[in-house]
């Protein structure tokens, strides 16, 4: 492909972004303050409560991961994308060849839909409210809401396409200015709910009854969960782990001006995945205090409905908040699956690869059950694509210490560099036996398998490789 037609559109899909196309950092800052003060923080929340994690846990654990995320961003991500200056597709491409990476490409796209389908899900549930349209959550993870929810999934979804495939100027654009009205909203939600709790006070707060009294109110309902510190701990860490440790946001800072663009996430972390997850909790143990009879749905347990939380609390500004957030969020994420599946048809422009990865994602929004299992689906995406990113930081860092070529396919003009695929897929199929069929929790699986996956690539390497004088 030429440069000329990689760059049509701005994008550089297929060469490193130049100087005249960098950002400054307050795109990055507002996009990630966009993209994780979202409209899932309304659903994760409350699925902390219902899961049994502690006031106390919560609010320490969250601190915790937090930090440990905001640095992985920094120290592992941004410098390689300010040293490359190249999406993950194309480096990978590079390192893997292009016959493997088409493979790797289809799932991350698709995981990537899954996850933006979550949250169209989201805001289709506060769109529904004014319309009597409720989330409701069906017993079988691939079964479609009622039909006028599935008709309303349909219509966020395509506006969200249609944003995202604008490209990424856009999608930074709309986050930068509907981020900081929906951060104060969050804390609004948060503050409402303690009011309604009564707990304004010090001496309520420290005690948390209202918090306990919520948990027992889900698990007399839902049945006995225990969510434990370091859970907490390791969810808010690895969480994002398919777009820190897994690299895909080599993406998003190929266009920073330097490498203190890789603090930007913090913003994130600290007002969407922090202060808006607490706020979204006690959105949910007010409701089950004012208004239980609204969180039991027909079989009998307790559901979190992201739109109808916020209604309850702060009225249709709460609708429009969950509407804009599921919007900033899934944009990015439906921007990533568009560049995935792209790498599978490098011929296409990035656009259309964009529309259909919107339909894919909107067509995964119509299963309300997807978005309702959160907690482990983030933690498993982690770990599928998480991995890989250790093949991008071996090759980066250490293959020229060992003696390596560096861009080993590139250079040797081979689609299939096999010491890849076996270096993913071992550790992830290792992982994905212990989650599905042992019972582990899906993220603490995400820094193991990262650990091997590059591990298992730099021994297979040294046993394959020619010498580096022979390729260079």
């Amino acid at each position: 492909m030429s440069e000329e037609h990689s760059t049509a559109d701005g994008e550089f899909e297929r060469t490193p972004v130049p100087d005249r196309a960098l950002l400054g950092a307050g795109k990055f800052w507002g996009m990630y303050a966009g993209e994780h003060a979202a409209g899932t923080e309304f659903m994760i929340g409350p699925l902390f409560l219902a899961a049994g994690a502690s006031l106390q846990d919560l609010i320490l654990g969250l601190l915790l991961g937090n930090i440990l995320a905001v640095l992985t961003w920094r120290f592992l991500v941004a410098p390689i994308a300010v040293a490359k200056r190249l999406t993950l597709y194309y480096q990978l491409e590079r390192i893997a060849g292009g016959a493997l990476v088409k493979l790797y490409n289809v799932v991350n796209g698709v995981l990537f839909c899954f996850l933006a389908g979550a949250m169209i899900t989201v805001s289709a549930s506060a769109v529904g409210v004014p319309f009597n349209v409720f989330f409701r959550v069906p017993e079988s993870t691939f079964a479609f809401g009622d039909t006028s929810f599935t008709l309303i999934v349909i219509l966020v979804g395509a506006v969200m396409t249609v944003v995202a495939a604008a490209g990424y100027q856009t999608v930074a654009r709309v986050a930068n200015v509907a981020a900081p009205w929906m951060l104060v909203v969050f804390a609004a939600c948060g503050i409402v709910s303690l009011v309604q709790l009564q707990a304004t006070s010090a001496a309520a707060l420290r005690e948390g009854a209202f918090w306990s009294n919520a948990i027992a109110f889900v698990q007399e309902h839902n049945g006995p969960q225990q969510f434990s510190f370091w859970q907490i701990v390791i969810f808010a860490w690895l969480c994002n782990g398919a777009m820190h440790f897994g690299m895909s946001d080599l993406s998003i800072f190929r266009f920073a001006r330097s490498k203190s663009s890789g603090w930007a996430p913090a913003i994130g972390m600290f007002l969407g995945h922090y202060m808006a997850w607490l706020a979204a909790g006690l959105l949910l143990a007010a409701l089950l205090k004012t208004s239980p009879e609204l969180a039991v749905g027909a079989d009998g347990k307790i559901s979190a409905n992201p739109g109808l939380l916020a209604f309850q609390a702060v009225g249709w500004t709460g609708i429009l908040c969950v509407v804009v957030a599921g919007w900033t969020t899934a944009n990015p994420t439906i921007y990533r699956a568009g560049l995935a599946f792209q790498g599978v048809l490098p011929n296409a422009s990035r656009t259309t690869m964009t529309l259909v990865a919107g339909a894919v994602a909107t067509l995964a929004g119509a299963f309300p059950n997807l978005s309702a299992k959160l907690l482990d689906f983030v933690g498993l995406y982690g770990t599928i694509l998480g991995a890989m990113g250790a093949v991008i930081f071996v090759d980066h860092y250490l293959m020229h210490k060992f003696g390596l070529s560096d861009e080993y396919a590139n250079r040797t003009n081979s689609r299939f560099h096999a010491p890849v695929l076996i270096a993913w897929l071992l550790p992830v199929g290792v992982a994905l036996y212990l989650v599905f069929w042992q019972g582990l929790f899906a993220a603490y699986a995400v820094v193991p398998a990262w650990l091997a996956c590059g591990l298992i690539y730099l021994l297979l390497s040294k046993i394959i490789q020619r010498p580096v004088a022979a390729v260079d």
